[in-house]
């Protein structure tokens, strides 16, 4: 990539981590994103116009989504998007036409933060260089702030070069990928239904700098569920017979839940985070609370997974008798790149100077990602689709208060994802 544009690239992962934004939240950071791509010559889609609805899974209430626009205006959005992007509908696509016969690349980058407070010691690099989070309980632990600014970054690119590029390259700047919430609602809308190529990529994941995947293939299949057990409250010493006990059931779920016999088809994960319940010692508890999520190698043992969940809730609440509330929180399924894709990407890294080590696969459990549902649609379609690994030597490990990118990684990203443009767009075939 170009010298010239790398203070630029600092700038905005910089901005975006001294900004972060949760999920369904990303008011600011995608006004500023759209902004920055109308500038270039971008034709727009935002908000409600590619996310559907009904595929939408753990989006904020209506007064967290208020609060949180105040706050962004307060803090620098870009008052010409707001409008486009209120409500909690915050992804923006950005596409490019050359005007020439070729294929369609689309590339996906996510925008969202996590509900971390940041450490402010003393030693911790944002802090010492002016970019720690100013929104606090917020925090990019996981390097969404530097995937934001490789798709600027790229963009600004490919607009820089348009007589070098033929057929047609689309960015998507995805909300709320953290919980596996967002991508399935963009994808329910069709915006990679005409894509010949997909990519998307991650910075870290427990790959050293300058070392490249081409084809992560660990991705889970993951249900996330939270649940809401609703009793009867009661004199817990006075007349405990006249109550019926949310707390017990959702304890009693819990224990169960972590037994769960695993399934032969594959790995599994299962695991409640958060149980909260009850008023006081005195009560007998009316309500709690549950947020749980499955994780296994394929949708056959996932499957499975969150219908024995389901069941065991299910059957708690009728042990104590109280009523139990499931409501689908989040969700991504497995799938694999496609080899041939991978395999240009890694020849392309081969030849950048950001990479000393290359594979071409990688097939360790990674979590989950929702970029798998825009993967499998457009391999069902008949295009092909890989998720790439860039190396960062990190701070502290995702999702802990210090972590923190080796920012040469996203010279590194950038470098790759231009080239895996030019090559798949190039006006000479």
């Amino acid at each position: 990539m170009h010298d010239t544009l790398k203070p630029q690239l600092l700038a905005w992962r910089r901005d975006f981590h001294r900004y972060p934004e949760q999920g369904f939240l990303e008011i600011r950071t995608a006004s500023l994103i759209a902004a920055e791509l109308a500038r270039l010559g971008y034709r727009l889609r935002l908000g409600r116009e590619v996310m559907d609805e009904t595929a939408l899974m753990g989006k904020p209430d209506a007064a967290t989504t208020a609060a949180h626009a105040t706050w962004a205006r307060e803090h620098g959005a870009d008052p010409a998007f707001l409008d486009a992007l209120k409500d909690g509908y915050t992804a923006v696509v950005a596409d490019w036409d050359s005007g020439r016969p070729g294929p369609t690349t689309v590339l996906r980058v996510d925008m969202d933060a996590l509900p971390i407070h940041e450490s402010d010691a003393p030693d911790h690099y944002p802090q010492q260089h002016g970019f720690r989070s100013q929104n606090p309980g917020s925090m990019h632990a996981c390097g969404h702030d530097g995937h934001s600014a490789i798709g600027l970054a790229v963009a600004t690119l490919i607009a820089e070069n348009r007589a070098a590029l033929r057929g047609k390259i689309r960015l998507i700047f995805q909300p709320a990928e953290e919980g596996v919430r967002g991508g399935k609602s963009l994808v329910a809308t069709g915006v990679v239904d005409d894509a010949d190529y997909f990519i998307a990529l991650h910075l870290g994941l427990g790959v050293p700098q300058r070392h490249f995947v081409a084809g992560a293939a660990g991705f889970l299949a993951s249900s996330k569920l939270d649940v809401a057990f609703h009793g009867v409250a009661a004199h817990a010493g006075g007349a405990p017979q006249s109550g019926k006990n949310a707390l017990l059931a959702a304890a009693s779920a819990t224990l169960n839940l972590h037994a769960i016999p695993r399934h032969a088809a594959g790995a599994s994960r299962i695991n409640v985070g958060e149980l909260h319940a009850g008023s006081g010692r005195n009560i007998i508890a009316d309500h709690a609370t549950l947020k749980l999520e499955t994780r296994g190698a394929n949708a056959i043992v996932n499957d499975y997974l969150e219908a024995e969940a389901r069941r065991i809730i299910t059957g708690a609440a009728q042990m104590y008798g109280v009523r139990a509330e499931i409501r689908l929180a989040g969700q991504a399924i497995d799938c694999r790149p496609s080899p041939a894709l991978a395999a240009q990407l890694a020849q392309l890294a081969e030849a950048s100077p950001y990479f000393d080590h290359v594979q071409t696969e990688d097939a360790r459990a990674l979590g989950s990602e929702d970029a798998t549902w825009y993967m499998q649609r457009v391999q069902e379609r008949g295009g092909e689709a890989t998720y790439c690994l860039v190396g960062s030597d990190l701070a502290a490990g995702h999702h802990h208060e210090r972590f923190d990118i080796n920012e040469a990684s996203l010279f590194a990203a950038t470098d790759l994802l231009y080239r895996a443009v030019q090559h798949l767009n190039r006006s000479q075939p």
